[in-house]
């Protein structure tokens, strides 16, 4: 049987573990994107942050460890409390703090399926990581389907659901005059990006969903990925091809019936390596993983 799952659980509950092992070296940093808005690094996904008269609207909340240097850094723009707190998906390095931050007074929003998930916990099989169910001031107490609309700090802040992607409970937001776009885990910039089959996730789902991005954003769109650094639409529209060429080129041995370890051994995407194989998905794992996401 092929290891997928346990390639992808080493790397994976690696990167869980430093980062909480290691939160006393973790910088928050508040990098400005447009007018009132900014991303926020540390350890896990890329946040991000709405200041203005309204309130702090914040997008993800990494690990639990880390919500006092996030306040802090939150502190550095804005002397306002965090009024919304939307999670773009449920994986722990973008919802470890929920429960900090709603016991603080935020009011966390999400997709009713990250609601649904965090609520079951279960086993992240890429993972190989149990998830207890939250608890319930880590709950989105705001749920929805398809859409919706925040109009926050002089902006309207539009949230989208595609079809399952990364996962089956993704949110993508765009701000409308800031002329920005954070997209969760839908967009891992200059590398492969993780698929959660196990949760939903499918790799056609996340194909149509940067394609989707694409036509709605221009060339001065800001686009703040889940992981990586701060992107525009032209890195995205290579991104696109990138995935488009991979799952061309992984679906159609799959088609033909070779299994997951004749497409891997194949190396079906020698020529995109060069450039995107710098994340913590190694080209075999990439292959492997669109394989099991078809």
């Amino acid at each position: 049987m092929f290891r997928l799952n346990h390639w992808l659980g080493m790397g994976l509950l690696l990167m869980g573990s430093a980062a909480v092992a290691q939160e006393t070296q973790v910088e928050i940093v508040a990098t400005p994107v447009a007018d009132q808005v900014y991303m926020l690094t540390g350890s896990g996904g890329n946040m991000g942050l709405s200041v203005g008269e309204d309130g702090a609207f914040l997008i993800d909340d990494q690990f639990a460890p880390l919500s006092d240097k996030i306040q802090a850094s939150i502190r550095t723009v804005t002397d306002k409390p965090v009024k919304f707190l939307v999670n773009t998906h449920w994986h722990f390095d973008h919802t470890g703090g929920n429960e900090n931050f709603g016991k603080s007074g935020s009011v966390i929003v999400a997709h009713n399926n990250v609601r649904t998930r965090m609520a079951a916990g279960g086993v992240i099989e890429a993972f190989k990581r149990t998830v207890e169910p939250a608890s319930p001031a880590a709950l989105p107490v705001i749920t929805f389907d398809t859409a919706m609309t925040f109009h926050f700090n002089g902006d309207a802040i539009r949230i989208e659901h595609p079809a399952p992607a990364h996962t089956d409970g993704d949110a993508i937001l765009y701000f409308e005059k800031a002329n920005v776009v954070h997209m969760g885990d839908i967009f891992f910039n200059g590398m492969y990006p993780f698929i959660d089959a196990g949760s939903g996730g499918k790799m056609k789902g996340v194909i149509d969903a940067v394609a989707g991005v694409l036509a709605k954003i221009d060339d001065n769109t800001k686009v703040i990925p889940g992981h990586g650094k701060l992107s525009n639409k032209a890195e995205l529209r290579e991104y696109h091809q990138m995935l488009t060429a991979a799952y061309e080129r992984v679906a159609a041995m799959k088609n033909a019936g070779r299994s997951a370890e004749e497409a891997v051994a194949a190396k079906p995407t020698k020529d995109l390596d060069a450039k995107w194989n710098g994340g913590f998905l190694k080209a075999d794992q990439w292959v492997a993983l669109i394989y099991e996401a078809i």
